[in-house]
Formats: C-alpha cells, sequence, structure tokens
C-alpha cells in the first residue's frame, strides 16, 4: 500500500530558501509516490490573498506539477495562511479542506486540524483569530491594495513574534492545546485519533477518552528539518526529514 503523508508548519518564505528547496524536493521525490499529501496549514509564512501571487511562483508551478501526476494534494488554511482561496485551488490543482476535517485512514474515522483553535487558553489570541476569520473583515483586508496588504501583515509577524517571546517567558503552557478542548472535540466528531499541527511540538500522545485509548499526533514544524507523519498499512510513523535529504 502506498502511504499517506501529513506534514504542517512549513512556513514558506523566500527568506528560508534551503526550506524551500527541501520541501520542493519532498514534492517531487518522497510525495510524488505517496497515495494522497495532506497539508495542514501554515504552509506559507504569509497569504495576503491569491491575487498577490503570480502562478509561476516556483511553489505554485511546482504543487501544480505535482497534482498533475495523479497524487491527491489536500491543503488546510492556517493562522498565518487563513485568506488561502479558490484561485489558489485553480493554479494548484490542490483542494482546500475546512478546519476541522474527518477523513478514513483504513476502517478509522480520523480528525484533522490546524490546530489553533485548541488553544483556547491564550483568549487574546482566540479573539485575534476570530476577528481574521469574519468575512466582513476578510472582504475588507483583501479590497485594500497589494502594497497595504504586504505592510499590515509585516505588522502582525512582527507583533506575534514579540509577543510570542513574552509568553515563553513564564506563560509558554498557553501556547500549546487546551486537553479539554481536546477531548471535547474528539467526542463532538466521534473519533479517537486527532492529528494537527500549530505548536511545533512534534509528539504523540495517548490518553482516556470514553473508555477508549485515544492518540494525538501533533506535526512538527520545517524550520531547521522537515517533519512528516507517514500513515501505511494501520501503521502511524512521525518522522524528521533532515535538510540534506527529501
Amino acid at each position: 500500500m502506498k502511504p499517506v503523508l501529513f506534514i504542517s508548519d512549513l512556513h514558506l518564505d523566500t527568506s528560508r530558501p534551503a526550506i524551500v528547496q527541501l520541501f520542493m524536493q519532498f514534492l517531487q521525490h518522497r510525495a510524488s509516490r505517496a497515495e494522497a499529501l495532506y497539508i495542514l496549514g501554515d504552509f506559507f509564512e504569509a497569504w495576503i490573498g491569491d491575487d498577490a501571487v503570480p502562478s509561476d511562483h516556483p511553489v505554485i508551478a511546482t504543487l501544480r506539477q505535482f497534482t498533475a501526476t495523479g497524487v491527491p494534494l489536500y491543503v488546510m488554511r492556517g493562522n498565518r495562511d487563513f485568506l488561502l482561496g479558490t484561485a489558489f485551488e485553480e493554479m494548484t490543482g490542490a483542494r482546500l479542506l475546512p478546519d476541522p476535517t474527518v477523513i478514513t485512514l483504513g476502517d478509522e474515522p480520523v480528525l484533522l486540524m490546524h490546530g489553533d483553535s485548541l488553544c483556547i487558553d491564550d483568549t487574546e489570541y482566540q479573539q485575534f483569530r476570530a476577528m481574521v476569520h469574519n468575512p466582513e473583515w476578510q472582504k475588507q483586508f483583501l479590497a485594500r491594495s497589494i502594497e497595504e496588504r504586504l505592510a499590515l501583515a509585516r505588522q502582525a509577524r512582527e507583533e506575534s513574534s514579540s509577543r510570542n517571546s513574552q509568553l515563553m517567558q513564564g506563560q509558554e503552557q498557553i501556547m500549546d492545546v487546551n486537553q479539554g478542548a481536546v477531548e471535547s472535540t474528539m467526542r463532538e466528531h466521534g473519533v479517537t485519533r486527532l492529528i494537527h499541527g500549530h505548536t511545533h511540538r512534534p509528539n504523540v500522545h495517548r490518553f482516556p477518552l470514553k473508555g477508549q485509548q485515544a492518540t494525538r499526533i501533533v506535526l512538527g514544524d520545517w524550520y531547521d528539518q522537515g517533519s512528516v507523519l507517514e500513515y501505511r498499512d494501520g501503521a502511524y510513523d512521525l518522522q524528521e526529514i533532515p535538510l540534506n535529504q527529501s
């Protein structure tokens, strides 16, 4: 059986060309042999609208070449690229997934999420998230010029970086998921397995849920290396990808 692959939090940006190259190699080689590839949010460091990216952008062109081979590509929006839209789908051949989404692997329903909606202890972030997911806010933002949107995105990244640095000094725990929110969400969707990213804390967590063992798999980021979860024949394997290989 071909593997199903899951990645997230690549934060692709021209400022990190080695990671961009690692992803493109991964797509052209390992992912090309997969049953399907799922990208669970924050694929890009920032996405200010489909109209701001040319169709011949190297990453967009590589995605289009990849999907043309017939391997399904599913992309979930994250907190950095929540403005991915239908034009992105048309340019790349990818299919955008709602957050959350339940898929079936083997005979098991599996819940896929980006993960930021589970970080409910960070009330300030959740207020920001609600604002930027509001359709009216998005309409007004996309009505601005590309230059204005770029400036606002830069400002938001700087403010986020500064705030995260402050939270690391004693309040780091609120940047992680809330276990109660995890269990409530899994019960709501009738699953005992959850796969998500966002927190940049790759791990496999097991805990009891409704009298059964539940599993939460956290994907890693692509800052200093790649991170991929491989599902094959009922087994899940969370792996790192060194910069010198795909």
